[in-house]
Formats: C-alpha cells, structure tokens, sequence
C-alpha cells in the first residue's frame, strides 16, 4: 500500500455540519484515521437529513447519505455514541488517551458537564492537541451565541462585499466561511502536531468560524485599515484592478482579468480602440481605478457587438487573461476537470460507486486517498470498538 502523509495519525471527531467535518475529512485524506462520533438519538451528524438529494440504496430508497453530509465525511468511521451517558462518555476518554487529535464544535463549555473538554482532556493527556471549533469562540463578547456559516458572513463583512451594488447583501453560494475555518483548522493541527512532536507538549487551539471569515476579508480587509474607508460591493468588479468583471458579448457574458497596464494596451487592440489605451486617463491600472465610471462606457459596447467566442479567442491569442463562466456542471464536466481528477470515484460497500469532488493537493510521494466512502450512522461502531475502544478491567 502507497504511504501517506498522515499514516500512524488518530483522529477522535466530535464535530458535525461543515467547518470540522471539513478538516477531518482533508487529514482523512491524507492519511489520518478519523473516528467520528455521532449522536445516535438524533440520527447523526445534522447534514444527514440536509436534503433534498441523496445516495440510494440497492431499492432505490433514499439513505442516510445526503449529498451535503457526503462532501466532507469520506476516509472516516463512524461510530454511535451518546456522550450524555456514562458509557458513552467513557468510550471518548478511552478513545482520546489513544488520540493525537481531538476536535469538536461544542458551544464554549458545551462538554464541561460531560468531562470531555479540552481543559480536563489535556490536564489528562498533555500530549494530547484539541481543537475547538465554534462561531465567536472561546472568549470574547459573544462567546455563547451559535455559530452557523450564514452569521459568519454576516458578521464578519464578507456579505457587505458580495452582490450587486443596488442589491441587497448576498452570501457566497456555498458555505465558504465554514470551509475556510476547516482550512484553518487543519493547518493549526498540523502545526500543532509538529510542536507536539519537537516538544511532547500538545495544546489547546482555539478557533471562531467569525475569526476565521475576517481573516479572509484579504485585500478588502486591508482597504479599510488603511484608508479608513469602507469597501462597497461592486458585483463582480474588482476594488483594486480595472477592467476585471464579467462583461457581456452578443451571446452571453465571459470574465476579463486584466492584470497589468501592457496587457490594458492589447485588450485595445483587439478590440479596435488603441486610442483608450493611450487616453492619460487610462494608461495606468491607478487611472483606470480612478476613472473606472469614464472607462466602462468606452469597452463595453464593442465587447457587446461581438460572440463570446471570437471576443475569447482573440483575447487569449495575445495573453490577455479571460474565460468562461461555467454552470457546476459545466466546471466539473470540462475537459480540464477531467485531466486534473476534479471528481473521484468512491466505492460503497453496500451499493453503487459514489461520484465526489476530489482533494485537490497533488502530491508526488504520499498521494490522497479515498478509501472509504461516507459511513453511514454508527456503521463502523463494532469494528472501532473491538480494535481501540475499552478493554474490560483496563483502566482509561
């Protein structure tokens, strides 16, 4: 079997919905074993019954695999646990004195009255890395409010930035602030896993998905610090380069990213109109933010006139950067998805193959795997108990 990168590494996964599921999938992936434990009162993680599509079964019956729980819960186990009940609290600590990692997304102090939180789990092995997951964090003013990726992006700025500047405040379509505070989660474990490894000590890492949103606020972030200006939406415009947006041909719209003045000078020229290059107004990517509302009167129309097509492939005939603007189903069917493995097949082992988006890291010595397919609820409980859960008359 091909080594990975994360062979040897145990993961106890007490976190459910996208930002830790998100993580522990990426640390599956590359390697980890991952035992997530679920709630068998309430039917598992909440995305199970996040519908309306789902794997079926051999009778065509809709399962417990919604298509929102199996985007982030493949190369794990899943076992069924009730944390409320001595027995199952338990099974955690056993678990979690064979654990590198433990992570969840409890609300602040949520599993105190359970002994699994970070402070009594790493008093009890502190070599132990526990993260913890949750919308505002441990401390802070709003410590005790739920966290869900919508509130994220209302709080943390990024819907003030996204949609059409005479629209109403938009959320990214998916679940970004959710997937990026995932990211985040995986890279503090990493790292706190090598300190670990340097050092013995493991440590608590304390992670809000609202800290983890502003953190990607990025340049436009950055705009307001250091002008003390507010950033506005602006569609698909960009705060910082112009022209770079989405503009419409005769048969539909493409995206245009012009990156630097030379590459302004070519756009041009393609287009006929040498003379707004050379315009003093527009010679520079700073004139061009300035006078961005002269500007888009002059390139829109004969961009207009023309099929997206030709307008495309004269643009990329002389580098200028420009493309298309895919349907999902378009993206993950073109011939460049294809290529680079964007969708992976994943066997059941009670059904069909399942089509997933792909991890996208590339490795060349310790590539990802996909080995196990999202589990369905307590469907691992057996085989995780016999080979690391409590052993009669051992003590945890």
């Amino acid at each position: 079997m091909t080594q990975t990168a994360l062979d040897g590494l145990f993961i106890l996964d007490l976190s459910r919905i996208l930002a830790g599921p998100t993580c522990t999938q990426l640390l599956g992936d590359m390697g980890a074993t991952v035992i997530k434990v679920e709630n068998p009162k309430t039917g598992g993680d909440d995305t199970r019954g996040w519908g309306p599509n789902y794997a079926r079964d051999a009778k065509g019956q809709p399962t417990d695999l919604s298509a929102y729980f199996m985007a982030a819960n493949r190369n794990k186990r899943s076992i069924a646990v009730d944390i409320a009940t001595e027995e199952g609290q338990e099974i955690i600590r056993h678990l979690a004195a064979r654990a590198d990692v433990v992570i969840e997304n409890f609300k602040p102090d949520g599993l105190v009255k359970y002994g699994l939180d970070h402070a009594t789990m790493l008093k009890q092995h502190p070599a132990l890395v526990y993260c913890s997951i949750s919308g505002y964090g441990q401390f802070g003013p709003n410590r005790t409010q739920p966290g869900y990726d919508l509130m994220a992006q209302g709080f943390g700025g990024i819907m003030s930035l996204t949609g059409d500047p005479e629209g109403a405040p938009t959320k990214v379509g998916v679940g970004i602030a959710d997937v990026m505070c995932g990211m985040y989660a995986t890279i503090g474990i990493l790292a706190a896993l090598r300190h670990r490894d340097a050092t013995g000590e493991g440590q608590h890492i304390d992670l809000a998905l609202v800290d983890a949103q502003m953190a990607w606020l990025i340049n436009e972030g950055t705009n307001f610090l250091t002008s003390g200006q507010e950033p506005v939406r602006r569609g698909n415009a960009h705060p910082n380069i112009v022209p770079y947006d989405a503009f419409e041909c005769s048969d539909g719209h493409f995206l245009l990213a012009v990156g630097n003045d030379a590459q302004f000078a070519r756009f041009c020229d393609v287009l006929d109109i040498a003379q707004v290059a050379r315009d003093p107004r527009f010679v520079t990517n700073q004139g061009r933010i300035e006078h961005r509302e002269a500007l888009m009167p002059m390139i829109t129309p004969p961009l207009r006139a023309l099929p997206r097509a030709e307008v495309m492939a004269r643009l990329q005939s002389v580098k200028v950067p420009c493309g298309p603007i895919h349907t999902v189903g378009e993206a993950l069917q073109s011939d460049q998805a294809k290529a680079r493995g964007a969708v992976v097949q994943v066997p059941r082992a009670d059904g069909d193959d399942l089509q997933l988006l792909a991890n996208p890291l590339k490795f060349s010595a310790t590539p990802v795997r996909y080995d196990r397919a999202p589990p369905h609820v307590g469907q691992d409980t057996d085989e995780v108990l016999e080979t690391w859960g409590p052993m009669p008359g051992k003590p945890l």
